[in-house]
């Protein structure tokens, strides 16, 4: 068949997106390569259109039995052949579904590494395979943020089934991921295929970190009814963050590797299933999750890197509606993710490796400038002109002249020998009297005192930008102890010959006169707008709430029946015949016969209920 047609009368789509015609044209001619594309922007079209256009059948590689789940149930709501093969499914299916395979009856079958590597290749000797296709490829690499050990033994592909085309697939991978994903796939005379990575519907948002429990009330009292994500870094701190969503009248569940099997997969489900839920999480959650509408992403402790952060804030807005990635950030939050680095057991070079990717996100969240070209750039994208969309780019400038307090900060680094923390430094400055300044006669001191112009929470993010900008370095050996960085910033600093501008958070005292303070802002402008203008409410309510009982019935999620953007596009469109019906984004043949009479009739009824549109 031709790709143009299948993605029409499978899928539903009217053109491609992207590089997706390209990557298909180069699969549908015998060629591998490597895929490069953001979460939500089309990578599974690249090998299923592919796996309807060739004989044979697609084995797609995939790490996680709920992302295989997603993905089975909407092929065969499209009318397409595709099963799983994984774990949860009992002996007889499974049994069945080998059948199916051996007799040639299966477009796609979706397997986890470990099945494949465990006598499967074998099975697929001598069967027509269309192509393999490696989804969540950077598990692959060592220097990714999400190694699979598994994954490094895919390369025998290669060997096994040289004619078949082979695709590897991620939405994120740095440089030196990509590199390592290249060499150990064997995929060097393949084409490396990149999409830009910009998620322009998704609206960055950064804040200090206060009373988190409730910056984080604060930021989804405007929220409720949407289907959200939660991370937090400890089981404990998940488990707290719940209750405390539960309490305030949330659809809140908790998920964690401490938790039992069953109970994470209730909560897995629920999520999957149901509308609103949020899901507090450890990043035990997330990985290959397929649901569109996702509205935010919040994080209440700083994630390990800048690709786990994109990863996972790539969750939010997967249908390209108006999504939140919110987070807040504190002084503590580093040291104690540089200590986790230290002590987890790696090799040295790998040490190194988490070291400056844990620095790479130090600098997105002390960005001075808008926050989107900060983290495209490090992914090799350019962004010509800020984003208007995240925090920095929002809000009015407060970009001021610290060039005097940067100058105390450091002397007062220097005056306590450069070997105390953050907190004490920021103690000195303020004329504190604890026990550590008596103990050390740090009271003593020229710059005891000097500081009082700022307040504790100003001075905390004033070390933390000195800290991301080079000018102090973090001592790990020290116990996060504060020195000097390199000396051809610290010296002129020091001496008049070099100015900083930056940005603080408001003080204290202002930030409690406005209520919730900045996790309030964050809330107002985080807002996800409205349904589109002319659409009838009504409409909507009623096309999901047939969407959500078809769901039932059949016990797989709503989003796999429609997803959000194909209802509200039938909501603005109002078809009146299935001709109508079939020109909306989603909308294929199979999914026309299945659906067509009872959503036109659900359109029909809203109308003759309301009245035809203006």
């Amino acid at each position: 068949m031709d790709p143009r047609q299948v993605l029409r009368q499978v899928f539903g789509y009217e053109d491609f997106r992207g590089p997706q015609a390209e990557i298909i044209a180069h699969v549908l001619a015998g060629g591998s390569g490597l895929v490069l594309m953001p979460t939500g922007g089309g990578k599974s079209l690249c090998y299923q259109v592919p796996a309807l256009c060739l004989a044979g059948t697609a084995v797609v590689i995939s790490p996680l039995i709920a992302l295989m789940q997603d993905q089975v149930e909407a092929l065969r709501q499209a009318g397409v052949r595709a099963a799983a093969l994984h774990s949860a499914i009992e002996p007889q299916e499974g049994r069945a579904i080998e059948l199916q395979l051996a007799q040639g009856e299966l477009d796609l079958l979706y397997l986890s590494p470990e099945r494949l590597l465990a006598g499967f290749l074998e099975r697929l000797e001598g069967l027509a395979i269309a192509l393999f296709a490696i989804d969540e490829a950077h598990c692959v690499s060592q220097w990714g943020h999400d190694f699979r050990p598994e994954y490094r033994q895919l390369g025998v592909l290669a060997e096994r089934f040289p004619a078949a085309p082979r695709l590897a697939l991620t939405a994120t991978a740095d440089p030196r991921t990509q590199e390592d994903i290249l060499d150990r796939l064997q995929l060097r005379e393949g084409r490396r295929f990149l999409a830009s990575f910009d998620r322009p519907n998704i609206r960055y948002l950064i804040r200090d970190k206060g009373d988190v429990k409730n910056q984080l009330l604060a930021f989804l009292a405007e929220r409720r009814g949407e289907a959200g994500i939660v991370y937090a870094r400890s089981r404990s701190r998940v488990d707290g963050f719940a209750r405390e969503l539960r309490a305030a009248g949330f659809d809140a569940v908790a998920y964690h590797a401490g938790l039992e099997a069953e109970q994470r997969r209730q909560a897995l489900e629920r999520f999957r299933r149901e509308s609103g839920v949020i899901v507090v999480a450890t990043i035990a959650f997330g990985m290959g999750i397929d649901k569109p509408d996702v509205r935010f992403v919040a994080h209440v402790d700083l994630p390990k890197s800048l690709e786990a952060y994109y990863q996972e804030t790539g969750r939010a807005g997967r249908d390209g509606l108006a999504a939140v990635a919110w987070m807040v950030q504190g002084q503590g939050d580093v040291p104690q993710l540089r200590r986790f680095i230290e002590e987890s057991g790696a090799a040295e070079e790998q040490k190194r490796v988490e070291q400056g990717k844990l620095d790479a996100l130090i600098g997105f969240v002390e960005a001075p400038g808008c926050r989107r070209q900060v983290l495209l750039r490090h992914f090799g994208e350019e962004l010509a002109q800020p984003c208007g969309n995240c925090d920095l780019c929002l809000e009015p400038d407060r970009t001021m002249d610290l060039t005097l307090p940067a100058r105390k900060a450091l002397s007062a680094v220097f005056r306590t020998g450069q070997r105390f923390g953050a907190a004490h430094v920021i103690d000195v400055l303020l004329g504190g009297d604890t026990a550590r300044i008596r103990q050390h006669g740090h009271g003593s001191l020229s710059v005891y005192g000097i500081g009082r112009e700022l307040d504790r929470g100003q001075w905390r993010s004033l070390f933390r930008q000195l800290t991301a900008l080079g000018y102090l370095v973090s001592d790990s050996d020290m116990k996060g102890g504060l020195r000097f960085g390199e000396e051809g910033l610290v010296k002129p600093l020091l001496r008049g010959e070099a100015g900083l501008a930056l940005r603080l958070p408001p003080p204290a005292k202002e930030q409690r006169r406005s209520g919730a303070g900045a996790a309030g802002s964050g809330s107002q402008a985080g807002g996800t707008a409205g349904l589109p203008e002319g659409v009838d409410p009504e409409l909507v309510a009623a096309l999901k709430a047939w969407r959500l009982q078809q769901a039932r019935e059949q016990g797989v999620p709503p989003y796999v029946v429609f997803h959000d953007r194909t209802v509200l596009e039938i909501a603005t469109r109002r078809p009146a015949d299935p001709e109508a019906l079939a020109e909306v984004s989603g909308v294929g043949a199979a999914k026309l016969e299945r659906y067509g009479a009872a959503v036109l009739a659900v359109v029909a009824g809203a109308i003759g209920a309301t009245g035809p549109p203006p």
